[in-house]
């Protein structure tokens, strides 16, 4: 995603208090991740840091702040009258350069489950805009949320707010609501496979990328556009150990330090495993729309 027009400018030829604005701006180009929990989103993300030309990371407030703004500029708000679409368009612009504004990265690629569902404003602000959406069979999302708090049997999840009732019924009902943890991403990975943009998206199968991951890589580099790197599958560093403790889940962020596949049998009942098996979609290839790039 190639920065705004307006900001594209030398930092020589600005005052030194805006030189790291600029030059983020003028030289770099963001991507986004998103798509479905568990699905290998962090582990890409550590991957992709191994690049010293990129930065990556765990999911953050970006497509957050990103709702929040364009909810505070809507006319639900009185003041909203001396906005219009123009203003908009620039300070939702201004948003990426400003949170991103101190990285010296030249590729800066940003983790939300939330822009799938932003493809239409995100395409418009950015022409650019590429999104690597990661998936994983439903039934496996549920069984590695289900086995995070099991494991963590005396610290409630912020994932279910803090409460420790429940059952593996309960949870996957949660979880798998249109506004839970899985359903909310669900729907809007299947909203941006069959939406008009879905020639910037590429979909990444937690599956290829725990069994190829030099094929996958590949894949990314190319649907990216940028220079093949030389990634070590077998050293993977990333700790974000007292995020996920403070979450109350920990684990939920943990990478393995080597890229590797493991089986395993699943704890979810068999009638729920059953409930989320075929809703793969992207595994239909026949009712998969042109142009949907898939690895």
């Amino acid at each position: 995603m190639r920065r705004s027009a307006s900001l594209a400018t030398t930092p020589d030829s600005m005052p030194a208090g805006n030189a790291n604005v600029i030059s983020r701006s003028a030289r770099g180009s963001t991507a986004l991740i998103s798509g479905l929990p568990r699905s290998g989103s962090t582990l890409l993300a550590a991957l992709l840091r191994q690049n010293p030309r990129f930065e990556a990371g765990m999911s953050g407030p970006l497509a957050g702040l990103f709702g929040a703004l364009l909810g505070q500029m809507s006319a639900g708000h009185e003041y909203s009258v001396f906005i219009d679409d123009v203003k908009r368009e620039r300070i939702l612009r201004g948003l990426f350069d400003s949170f991103y504004a101190e990285t010296d990265a030249e590729v800066v690629f940003d983790t939300n489950r939330g822009w799938c569902a932003w493809m239409p404003a995100i395409a418009h602000l950015f022409p650019d805009a590429k999104v690597i959406a990661c998936v994983r069979d439903l039934p496996w999302v549920i069984d590695s949320i289900e086995r995070l708090i099991q494991r963590n049997v005396f610290s409630p999840s912020s994932i279910f707010n803090y409460s420790a009732g429940g059952t593996v019924y309960t949870r996957a009902n949660v979880v798998a609501g249109q506004d839970g943890m899985v359903g909310g991403p669900y729907d809007a990975l299947k909203q941006a496979c069959y939406g008009a943009q879905r020639d910037r998206l590429l979909l990444v199968q937690y599956e290829t990328l725990t069994t190829d991951p030099a094929t996958t890589m590949r894949t990314i580099y190319d649907f990216l556009g940028e220079a093949a790197f030389e990634h070590d599958f077998d050293h993977v560093e990333y700790d974000v150990t007292d995020f996920d403790r403070r979450a109350g889940t920990p684990g939920l962020h943990t990478v393995g330090t080597r890229v590797t596949a493991s089986s395993r049998a699943t704890l979810l009942p068999p009638d729920l495993f059953e409930r989320f098996a075929n809703d793969a979609f992207w595994r239909d290839r026949a009712t998969m729309p042109d142009g949907l790039r898939i690895v």
